[in-house]
């Protein structure tokens, strides 16, 4: 039997497991005994009828046909799009990328790559890890990985040839701006720890600054180390940012409400077919320690971030500000199959404290309009749910969470989208910039000799631009170069807390402390009656 065929015939009772799970076969318990076997039954007819069209198509078809893309991306993913956009099969290698994020940790070199220009090229690597201290930076192209070349593959073939068992070596082959020959790197591959929270400190003189980029199995235990640092006994304000954090585990987007509120309130709940209604509440408490909490979000926080800024916004205990979030608030249970693939089956529905589902409407939107083609006021008010907060606030659900205050975040120009997203010209002008020296001063500024040097890069890199251009963009063009320098030389989170200090949207977040202050002040009776019923 050739390895094609045993991989057919492994695909098709996976197909069947994924049809019974959808049809209910599988501890349908509550339904009658006939109608599970009508629902079976006609599973099993619509699975044969799969089963002859695929057979057709295999014999047939003017190419060869591969079983796995067929099953894979086609029949099984077809399925799942009639039923809600979250809601997906992950082949192999996916589920096992998807269990290194939630764990926060996996075995390799400790760096991200990307493509371009048809190559890959490390963005950064990560600070201490083994890359970093075997020397390598970002803009180097990977051109070889031991003895297999990188022309032509993937960045996903290249992070699966870096990957590998800790203590074993693996040989680096990059071309660095300003060196004619490439650099040969050996490093020893070890454990890669993945942090959901990279920033955490005071951010003015008493006001505190921390950013959850995800949620998975350390975020809870991140966070209390995080505040423990900051002494929240001391704090005068709390800037909570949860912007572009596209979610993650649901317990942990509670254990870190439960930080915030106190013992007893209701963090989320949720509602299912199968699983009927389950209420999370806060178990620990912040201990009576509250103090001004901003929580910023914007359209690409989603899921659990928005679990934890609904928490906060419906028992006034923090203000949320920001634009209107992604709008996910459906629960997906993890099914383990066979040949280490998996299955994200929603199963309910979730609500905030105030009864608000977040879940925008997702009826007759393809997958890329549903995520993509978004705008601010697609949320509507004649499909919005009116709610209201512990002290009579109004909030609204059906679609993302609404903040409390409207930060747009800033535009760029077109000259500057051009520099960012067509020519890479910050990131390329870091690696041009250094090629002559090894380092940056800590105290390093963009002076005139600095933008002197990033003309001459434009003039070499052939991009268009004019005087007017430049002097329109000054003030960011010299905020961009130097965050990338700090990444380069100091690392990503030096580079990313160069960006945070100068983020208009931050700064006025801390001008809304003493609103947050009031807030907090006016919840504070209600809450109390509230957990005494």
């Amino acid at each position: 039997m050739t390895s094609r065929k045993r991989r057919y015939l492994f695909v098709v009772p996976l197909v069947l497991v994924v049809c019974a799970l959808l049809g209910g076969l599988l501890g349908g318990s509550a339904a009658s005994a006939a109608a599970a076997d009508d629902a079976e039954a006609a599973v099993q007819e619509n699975l044969r009828s799969l089963t002859k069209v695929y057979s057709a198509i295999e014999q047939n078809f003017a190419n060869p046909v591969d079983p796995e893309k067929a099953i894979y991306q086609g029949a099984i993913q077809g399925m799942l799009r009639t039923l809600d956009p979250h809601s997906n099969f992950v082949d192999p290698k996916t589920y096992q990328l998807l269990r290194e994020e939630r764990r926060g940790r996996y075995y390799g070199v400790g760096m991200q790559v990307g493509p371009r220009d048809g190559k890959v090229l490390v963005i950064v690597p990560f600070v201490g890890s083994p890359a970093h201290q075997a020397g390598l930076r970002p803009g180097d192209t990977i051109v070889r990985v031991n003895d297999t070349s990188t022309e032509g593959l993937s960045t996903t073939e290249v992070v699966t040839l870096l990957k590998g068992p800790k203590g074993t070596k693996v040989r680096v082959f990059v071309k660095r701006e300003g060196k004619d020959q490439p650099l040969e790197f050996e490093i020893v591959r070890d454990e890669i720890p993945r942090f959901s929270i990279e920033h955490a400190y005071e951010i003015r003189p008493g006001i505190g600054y921390i950013q959850i980029s995800t949620f998975m199995e350390t975020t809870s235990r991140e966070l209390a180390a995080s505040l423990r640092k900051l002494n929240p006994k001391n704090l005068k304000g709390l800037i909570l940012d949860l912007r572009s954090n596209p979610g993650g585990l649901l317990n942990e987007a509670v254990s870190v409400s439960d930080m915030f509120l106190p013992k007893g309130q209701v963090v989320v709940s949720q509602r299912g077919r199968a699983a009927g209604e389950r209420v999370y509440r806060a178990t620990r408490g912040n201990g009576g320690v509250e103090y001004p909490l901003v929580v910023l979000i914007d359209r690409r926080s989603a899921s659990a971030s928005e679990i934890v800024a609904g928490a906060l916004q419906d028992h006034d205990r923090a203000l949320v500000a920001g634009e209107t979030s992604f709008g996910k608030g459906l629960v997906q249970n993890e099914y383990p199959l066979s040949e280490n693939s998996g299955l994200l089956l929603t199963v309910a529905r979730y609500y905030t404290p105030s009864g608000r589902l977040i879940q925008r409407n997702f009826e007759g939107l393809s997958l890329y309009g549903y995520y993509f083609q978004r705008g601010e006021g697609s949320n509507g008010n004649g499909n919005r749910q009116i709610r209201m907060t512990d002290t009579g606030r109004t909030v609204y659900g059906g679609g993302g969470i609404t903040p409390d205050e409207k930060i747009s975040p800033a535009k760029l120009t077109p000259f500057m989208r051009t520099l960012e997203f067509r020519h890479f010209a910050f990131f390329g002008f870091a690696q041009f910039y250094l090629a002559s020296r090894d380092t940056i001063p800590r105290d390093f500024q963009v002076d005139g000799a600095v933008l002197a040097e990033f003309r001459r890069y434009l003039d070499r890199e052939k991009v268009e631009y004019t005087e007017d251009d430049l002097q329109e963009n000054l003030e960011t063009i010299r905020q961009r170069i130097r965050q990338d320098l700090f990444v380069s030389v100091f690392g990503k989170i030096e580079g990313d807390r160069a960006g945070i200090e100068s983020d208009p949207q931050i700064t006025i977040a801390i001008e809304l402390l003493p609103r947050a202050k009031e807030l907090a002040a006016n919840a504070r009776r209600p809450v109390a009656q509230q957990v005494e019923r």
